[in-house]
């Protein structure tokens, strides 16, 4: 890619090496509102708006390399010999890769500054990815960093040309995927670590040759290793299907699946837990209505809102479930009445093991899995998951669906027959 740009790059500053000295003063893009009207090398503007553009040896072709530069999505800023910037596009300003300072005219980012440096001195391109400040004006907003991924080459007079790419998404998923790699480890090793002390403590009380066996204790610890190694077989299960889930294996084809039968069987699932809370898990909302997708998948995101319900919500409350048809689409809504969860936790819960209070919740016995997996679900059915939540009120899961296959979103292209002899 870099190639092709210092091609595109040279054409539009062909000139520039015979003009070093001379001031260069850009006009950026008039679509780019709220943007310098030029690039102000900080000495006197001298000339017509014609000497503001460096001119090309073919007059026709420069109206172009410009709208072709500025088209790109990938940042493109030109340094002279004194790092003032003489040419950039508009994801360059986006990025802050150049600055306004006012009436001090614009420069570019000190860390572009540096590295068009060592290019010059060593006449060889660079390479970096670093982590900037988002420009308040890029969309995204300004909390997370910009991750850039930056080239500097070397033209003609001191001239240099850096290329820079968003790499943010990239860095995220590196982030998510440690992240995720890191907090399996450390599922596991819990449950392992509690299964190898309850098995030392089991073999102590049935005694050995010497000692007498403790019934009541050995019974204890055998409850506890059942519950320990229930806990880990479900989270390598949990594990196993977020793996189909992203891709690992074909989705199958989409059929269409009773809403009815859906609530009636995530119902019937989770009747001991809530027997067990005393919680009443009740069904309210339109009858017979359809969605299409996999019925065992469905049934699980359903089936793990209603248990994560229950889980977070206090003896003897309800936990209700309510189905409407909606824009062409059907909604399935679990509202509860527990703990609530804080606006902070509301965007980041659907993560893998992200967990809002983690002593809570290891006392329910979660893995951090379920809303994941709710969440792949909802997004291979072209559907989403939505979260509302009060805290100490409650919380409201909405998974929408469509009520319609796939193939029948857009409508059919029409039938044309074509003519061979009317082919160029």
């Amino acid at each position: 890619m870099c190639a092709a740009l210092l091609c595109l790059v040279a054409g539009v500053v062909a000139t520039v090496a015979v003009r070093s000295r001379r001031t260069l003063v850009v006009v950026s893009p008039a679509a780019k509102g709220g943007r310098p009207a030029g690039l102000n090398s900080g000495a006197s503007q001298a000339g017509s708006s014609e000497a503001l553009r460096p001119p090309s040896p073919q007059p026709t072709q420069a109206p172009l390399a410009r709208a072709a530069m500025d088209a790109l999505r990938v940042g493109v800023l030109v340094l002279d010999a004194d790092d003032r910037p003489v040419q950039a596009n508009p994801a360059a300003w986006d990025m802050g890769l150049v600055r306004d300072r006012g009436d001090a005219g614009t420069d570019a980012h000190s860390i572009v500054r540096t590295l068009a440096g060592q290019v010059r001195r060593s006449g060889v391109s660079r390479e970096v990815e670093l982590d900037l400040p988002r420009p308040p004006s890029m969309e995204g907003g300004s909390a997370e960093l910009l991750g850039v991924h930056v080239r500097a080459s070397a033209l003609d007079d001191g001239h240099v040309v850096v290329e820079a790419a968003d790499v943010t998404e990239s860095h995220r998923v590196a982030r998510v995927r440690r992240d995720f790699v890191a907090n399996v480890s450390h599922e596991l090793k819990t449950p392992v670590g509690a299964l190898q002390l309850l098995a030392e403590a089991l073999l102590e009380a049935t005694g050995d040759a010497d000692a007498s066996p403790d019934p009541a204790a050995a019974r204890r610890f055998a409850e506890r290793i059942q519950k320990e190694s229930t806990r880990l077989g479900r989270l390598v299960s949990e594990l196993l299907e977020l793996s189909r889930l992203q891709g690992a294996e074909p989705l199958p084809e989409p059929q269409p699946v009773a809403v009815d039968r859906i609530v009636a069987e995530v119902i019937d699932r989770t009747r001991t837990p809530a027997s067990a809370k005393e919680i009443e898990v009740l069904f309210r909302g339109e009858r017979e209505l359809t969605v299409y997708g996999s019925e065992g998948q469905l049934v699980t995101a359903v089936t793990n809102l209603v248990e994560n319900a229950i889980a977070y919500s206090p003896e003897r409350t309800r936990v209700t479930v309510k189905t409407r048809a909606a824009g062409g689409g059907v909604e399935i809504s679990v509202v509860d009445q527990g703990i609530g969860i804080e606006p902070r936790d509301l965007d980041r819960i659907f993560e893998r093991f992200y967990r809002a209070d983690r002593a809570r919740s290891r006392a329910t016995g979660g893995t951090g899995l379920g809303l994941a997996i709710v969440k792949h679900i909802a997004t291979n059915h072209a559907g989403r998951v939505d979260v509302s939540s009060t805290v100490g009120v409650g919380s409201t899961f909405t998974l929408r669906l469509p009520g319609r296959p796939p193939e029948a979103s857009l409508p059919l292209p029409q039938s044309v027959e074509i003519n061979p002899n009317s082919v160029v």
